[in-house]
């Protein structure tokens, strides 16, 4: 998935608009204007899109770990990737809305899409382990989907 498509995704589940989305990157101490969080939000095929760097999307997830979970004095701040990989922003989406891997296969469940837990864990493992595996666009999509769900249930 494109950084783009996780930022709008993210954007629609906690129903942010682009001035919310700018507080939370400067939670991070990123300084990106309304304009260009505006143009990273548009489609690809209208005027003005422009791509989300990796790193204004790694300062994102970040500023949306500051704000769902705090800043701690003690702890360092979580690290801001160059490269941003699927694997990464699933990590961060994890920590920021405090989810467990059974959580995580859960949310994938209620997307119609079943994974175990070792598939699970395996994504969360370091580059290089022997069991680690590189998450697809499509386990992304569906958990995206399915966080969706949860923080943003349909109104009755």
């Amino acid at each position: 998935m494109t950084n783009n498509d996780v930022l709008r995704s993210v954007r629609y589940m906690l129903d942010l608009n682009d001035a919310k989305v700018v507080s939370i990157l400067a939670l991070a101490e990123s300084e990106v204007s309304e304009a260009e969080v505006h143009s990273f939000l548009k489609k690809e095929d209208e005027a003005g899109f422009r791509p989300c760097p990796d790193v204004v999307m790694g300062y994102f997830l970040n500023g949306l770990i500051f704000l769902r979970r705090g800043k701690s004095d003690e702890a360092p701040a979580p690290s801001i990737e160059r490269k941003m990989t699927n694997n990464i922003i699933l990590k961060k989406l994890r920590i920021a809305f405090d989810l467990k891997t059974t959580d995580i296969t859960d949310l994938l469940k209620s997307a119609d899409f079943a994974v175990g837990q070792s598939e699970i864990g395996a994504i969360f493992r370091k580059p290089g382990h022997k069991n680690y595996r590189e998450c697809g666009d499509q386990i992304l999509r569906n958990f995206l989907k399915g966080l969706t769900k949860r923080v943003r249930p349909a109104k009755a």
